[in-house]
């Protein structure tokens, strides 16, 4: 929602159901680097890296970085929050859970306000 804020720009956001990874294009990549690095161990992170930079998919070499930075866990809204955030979204009736568009003029309103309540 900040994006949309600050940028200015609409969102659409399409999600995929639960248990289709067929659709999802970041699990057909580590079917291809699975095929490429053919049972090798990775024994060190900089063999994994290498085997994964040095694949393409799609005729593409993938960036390979390892991402140390640790993530909170257990973050989590207050329901006043979360209610105010969900005004900003416009669903799909017939996709609700799986379809958002954030527009811009909504995201500032709501982003200003959610910053005084969190």
């Amino acid at each position: 929602m900040a994006f949309s804020a600050q940028e200015n720009i609409t969102i659409q956001l399409a999600y995929y159901p639960p248990y289709h990874s067929k659709y999802n294009p970041i699990e057909r990549v580590f079917g291809v680097l699975e095929n490429y690095w053919n049972g090798d161990p990775l024994r060190t992170v900089e063999k994994a890296l290498g085997l994964a930079a040095g694949m393409t998919y799609k005729g593409v070499h993938p960036v390979a970085q390892l991402v140390t930075k640790a993530y909170a866990k257990g973050v989590k809204l207050s329901n006043q929050v979360r209610r105010l955030y969900e005004r900003a979204l416009s669903r799909l009736p017939e996709l609700r859970k799986w379809f958002i568009v954030i527009k811009p003029d909504k995201a500032k309103q709501i982003y200003a306000l959610a910053e005084i309540l969190e």
